[in-house]
């Protein structure tokens, strides 16, 4: 055999294998490609049949207070301790004095350091403990808080949203107002915003069993809970045969106000008390015993007695006319409503800052503090009121009505008040019993007027 046809064999059994080998890789491929073509199938096909419910996952909602996700942080939760102030707790907290300074300097101007309430709460939030803390955050009442970024070294003041609620309450007075209010669940604070709507018309020394009162007010809620009382938009107070109303309208700014039935501001009056939350234990009396002196002498004021530091109130506006301390006195404040009427408060602890001789106060601002200075047995205010520069009993003082809201305003005034006294009308009032007769002294003048002293 030549040369030449050993070479062709040769090549042609070469050619023979590639292609063998050839067909085998691809026969080969082709089973693993369709190998995984009908595994997927399956898969599909059992993920067909299979409802996945995407509920049955686990959801993580974040714990958010303050407005911080606390989760993501190391979190101190404590109250201010008596004596404790803010430098103390965020050195503490790993942070230098130099930026305490700097961040109490920056926050002057929105927050007082000095100002920190005892059992208030506070949280502390750090990233990381090895380093200074991030945030402190200083709750001082349910309202508001405050936020100090310790790494900016700022201050901001969050006043949490309030929503309000209208609510309504009514009541029968057994023993004393307060009592019969605590009976309805009310707070403190209710019963304090009352006075503010009646004060020209009850005084609120000289409640008797069987009074009753309607009030519609505003609760106060923030984050779903209750957290104060809002204001009183109409109260409505029966004593004997004698009904008041006071309906708050603010309708307009410059007549922002309580009114009666008729539109007439309630305000245009003197207050009944110039102390809230008080009681009358001396009343104005021509043949009183002097406690002290041991004698009879008139009395010609109404001593309110109240604890220590209790505020004074001027019940109308004016000018003080005299200020100043005498032995029977002791610290004492006149004013000068017009040239009719004058009032005295004796037995300061101390007067109220901004009051002099010429000062110009305004109905309900305070003027001093209830104590016991000169002849006095206890804390107190004598009440001294004059008509016409005679001194009478001012519980027996019946004032001529103020000028109604004008023409243009009434319709306005009318509707709110409808609405009022509808809310009020459907709360349901017991019977009265009937009152006894006041045995206060008839005397409303005095025949001999004494000096002003005690």
């Amino acid at each position: 055999m030549s040369d030449s046809k050993r070479r062709n064999l040769k090549d042609s059994k070469y050619t023979s294998l590639f292609l063998i080998l050839g067909l085998g890789v691809f026969v080969v491929t082709a089973s693993i490609l369709i190998f995984k073509f009908q595994a997927q199938q399956k898969i599909k096909a059992s993920l067909a049949d299979t409802k996945v419910d995407i509920n049955a996952f686990p959801v993580v909602v974040p714990t958010m207070r303050y407005g911080f996700a606390i989760d993501t942080f190391n979190v101190i939760e404590d109250s201010i301790r008596s004596g404790e102030f803010l430098g103390s707790i965020l050195s503490r907290n790993k942070m230098s004095y130099v930026d305490i300074e700097t961040l109490v300097n920056n926050s002057k101007d929105v927050f007082s350091v000095n100002s920190f309430k005892v059992n208030s709460p506070y949280m502390i939030l750090n990233k990381d403990t090895s380093t200074a803390a991030d945030y402190f955050i200083y709750e001082p009442s349910v309202y508001s808080y405050y936020v100090f970024d310790l790494k900016a070294k700022q201050v901001e003041k969050v006043e949490k949203p309030i929503t309000y609620q209208s609510n309504a309450i009514s009541g029968v007075i057994e023993s004393s107002l307060w009592s019969a209010m605590t009976k309805q669940n009310a707070s403190p604070a209710l019963f304090s915003k009352m006075e503010d709507a009646l004060q020209w018309s009850i005084d609120f020394t000289r409640v008797q069993p069987g009074d009753q009162f309607k009030l519609v007010y505003d609760q106060e809620f923030i984050d779903g809970n209750k957290v104060g009382v809002g204001m009183v938009h109409a109260a409505y107070y029966k004593t004997a045969n004698n009904e008041y109303h006071a309906i708050y309208y603010d309708g307009s700014i410059d007549k922002a106000g309580y009114y009666d039935l008729e539109g007439r501001p309630l305000n245009k009056g003197f207050l009944k008390s110039p102390v809230k939350s008080s009681r009358i234990s001396s009343h104005y009396n021509l043949r009183r015993f002097h406690p002290i002196l041991k004698r009879v002498r008139p009395h010609y004021g109404t001593d309110y007695a109240a604890p220590y530091g209790t505020p004074i109130q001027s019940v109308g506006s004016g000018v003080v006319v005299r200020k100043g301390y005498t032995k029977g006195n002791g610290n004492f404040v006149k004013i000068k409503h017009d040239d009719t009427y004058q009032t005295q408060y004796l037995h300061m602890q101390k007067f109220a800052s901004g009051i002099a001789v010429g000062t110009q106060v305004k109905q309900g601002q305070v003027i001093g503090y209830v104590g016991s200075t000169g002849l006095a047995t206890g804390p107190h205010v004598c009440f001294r009121f004059w008509k016409d520069n005679k001194q009478i009993n001012h519980l027996r003082l019946n004032f001529p009505p103020a000028e109604p809201l004008p023409e243009d305003i009434l319709p306005t005034f009318f509707k709110a008040r409808d609405g009022y006294l509808n809310q009020l009308n459907e709360m349901l009032l017991m019977e009265l019993p009937t009152p006894d007769e006041d045995a206060e002294e008839s005397e409303e003048t005095a025949t001999e007027q004494t000096p002003e002293n005690e």
